[in-house]
């Protein structure tokens, strides 16, 4: 059935309501089967409703889902859920139903598949391109163990545009391994796929015949069945014996559609029986059901909360002022290049990709091959952009090191969503960013303390002749004036923001970076009116080089150090001032503050600030026992 409206009230599901466990699913007769899926449609629009999230990827895949928790022995027989953004009903299927409606709040079920919260969630997800090679692992453990299982990775087309996908297919073949994978082909990721693999697929369904299956597992050709690919205009770039999956030794079965649960559940049943790798090409469409997100995909990637409250904050989005910025620098340098890895509307380049087409690349989910390619057209005199969020550069790290920093080459990053994400959990917090950056020869790396430091600074990483990176946060800047004018801010230089009660000689220095210079602002002039001692604040700017020469001058009054980030405590900002200072020989007692040794779990980005005493309070909070600690040791 076709939905127009997000129900506010549960809806009635009494089929689905006696499923709490796939077995409960199997003991159904198969002409029961589009009943759950129409009710579980049905339900997850309103637990989405309730919640907040992914949205369109789980309407795709209801039937999908029904279907294979129907086949298979689950959770003896392994599914593994690439990405993770489809899993919701995965997720009400097995025991969690009532639960959905918390799904990425505090104490509630996670964004993504987490092993820790079902043992039918097989492999904790949350980036893309993972479960085949997951899949492969759990496949050749189970077979070393002698104790084999059907394995299954579902896989979007999107994802399948990164290497690692294709580095396990070709191990899967190597191993001979039992190994199915679902292509769910829907022709998107978060925006439209694209490349030459999306014309493939598109060619694989042009051809008007499809591989289908007996009920007793025997391959044969059949006419392609007449319904329409949801595909942009590609031509068949390929010649009709061509098969890209069966030229790397898979099985290929398809195209099916990926809605007709019971054809699914035949497939399914028939190639139980055969073994090998074998790959079984779905089509779907993402939204499928709600009318108005199959007729706008990308807006209902994701959606929020019905009847949440208004958000009160009007400052422009920090992906936005980068976009803006893009725009404006690219309008004065012909030389500009912007590159994303498939996170054109979340990095805020919309405007330029209209604006600047022929200077706009979408590498699709590709992240090692996006700083790569960048590295390339340094070489060649260009100034490429690279678009990219804090989580998605760890996946691009040695390409960072060894193609662009050791060759010195002129690429600016500007990392989004750095720190702490919310409701999206570990899997996406933007934590680590700074220690693996600052390690690396060459680079200068750059944290705004609010949107219009931000633009200005993406300029001055822009005009640096080097490998640069602006690392800003997710969500909205502070609301301050912005400069229309792009002014480039001196290298490694911090400013001193506030100093509190002047008067006293004993002085806290609280060094902060990025986005908890604020905070650290609001905390210090809190604590300071209720102490006898002056309060220092310094917005440090840079993480590297880090402004030595302040902190030599303040070194001297200064009777404790506070240093506050919002990144993992452990090789950060903190940690590379502890470095200077006992490189400088210079002896003070010091606080880090920062995120701890542990994953944080989702929560709104304020109920995680709280969580690791990175808001004013908890700041504030640190401060005061950090300083009773030298008061008291004094002599």
């Amino acid at each position: 059935m076709l939905y127009t409206e997000i129900p506010s009230q549960r809806p009635n599901t009494p089929l689905l309501d006696t499923i709490d466990h796939p077995q409960q699913l199997r003991l159904l007769e198969r002409s029961q089967l589009e009943q759950v899926a129409d009710e579980l449609r049905q339900f997850i629009l309103y637990a989405a409703g309730q919640s907040g999230g992914h949205f369109g990827a789980n309407l795709g895949v209801i039937e999908l889902t029904v279907a294979l928790h129907y086949c298979f022995n689950t959770p003896n027989d392994r599914l593994i859920w690439d990405v993770g953004h489809q899993a919701y009903p995965h997720k009400a299927l097995t025991g969690r139903r009532e639960q959905l409606v918390t799904i990425r709040s505090k104490d509630g079920l996670a964004a993504f598949p987490a092993r820790e919260e079902s043992e039918f969630d097989t492999f904790g997800v949350g980036h893309s391109s993972t479960a085949i090679s997951a899949g492969l692992g759990m496949s050749l453990a189970r077979r070393y163990q002698k104790d084999p299982c059907d394995v299954v990775a579902i896989v979007g087309d999107g994802a399948m545009t990164a290497g690692m996908a294709f580095e396990a297919m070709n191990d899967a073949v190597a191993h001979n391994a039992d190994l199915m994978v679902v292509l769910n082909d829907n022709d998107m990721s978060i925006s439209c796929s694209t490349g030459g693999f999306a014309k493939h697929l598109a060619a694989l369904w042009e051809r008007g015949e499809s591989v289908n299956i007996s009920e007793d597992g025997d391959a044969f050709v059949q006419p392609y069945p007449e319904w329409a690919y949801n595909s942009r205009l590609h031509s068949a770039a390929t010649d009709a014996a061509d098969n890209l999956f069966k030229a790397v030794g898979f099985d290929y079965f398809g195209p099916f559609d990926g809605h007709d649960v019971n054809q699914l559940a035949q497939v399914f049943d028939a190639l139980k029986k055969r073994s090998g790798p074998r790959l079984i090409h779905i089509y779907t469409k993402k939204g499928k059901g709600f009318v108005p997100a199959e007729a706008d995909q990308i807006k209902y990637h994701a959606i929020s909360k019905l009847n949440a409250p208004a958000v009160a904050n009007t400052a422009p989005k920090y992906s936005d002022v980068f976009g803006q910025w893009l725009c404006d620098e690219a309008a004065q340098d012909e030389r500009l290049i912007a590159i994303t890895p498939a996170m054109c509307e979340g990095s805020g380049m919309v405007k330029f990709a209209q604006q600047y087409p022929e200077r706009y690349f979408d590498v699709a989910i590709a992240e090692q091959h996006a700083v790569t390619l960048a590295a390339g057209m340094a070489c060649e005199g260009l100034k490429p952009v690279v678009a990219i969020y804090s989580t998605f550069l760890q996946r691009g790290y040695d390409q960072l090191v060894h193609d662009v920093a050791l060759q010195n080459l002129d690429v600016t990053f500007g990392i989004d969503r750095a720190g702490l994400v919310g409701e999206d959990g570990p899997t996406h917090a933007g934590a680590y960013d700074y220690a693996y950056m600052r390690t690396i020869p060459n680079i200068v790396i750059m944290a705004p303390k609010d949107e219009n430091e931000c633009r200005q600074m993406l300029h001055t990483a822009y005009l640096y002749n080097g490998p640069a990176a602006v690392r800003y946060p997710r969500g909205n800047g502070l609301g301050v004036e912005m400069q229309n004018k792009l002014t480039a801010m001196e290298i490694g230089k911090a400013e001193i923001l506030a100093v509190y009660n002047e008067q006293y000689g004993d002085c806290i220095s609280v060094l902060a970076f990025g986005s908890r210079v604020q905070a650290a602002l609001q905390a210090a002039q809190s604590f300071a009116k209720q102490h006898d001692v002056a309060v220092r604040v310094v917005n440090m700017r840079y993480v590297k080089p880090l402004d030595e020469q302040l902190i030599d001058a303040v070194a001297d009054d200064t009777a404790l150090f506070v240093t506050v980030e919002e990144h993992a405590v452990m090789g950060g900002a903190g940690s590379a001032v502890n470095e200077y200072l006992a490189k400088a020989h210079i002896v003070k007692p010091i606080c880090n503050l920062g995120l701890e040794d542990e994953f944080l779990h989702q929560a709104t980005h304020s109920q995680m600030l709280q969580q690791a005493g990175l808001d004013a309070q908890g700041i504030e909070n640190s401060i005061k026992h950090a300083w009773l600690k030298v008061i008291n040791i004094a002599p």
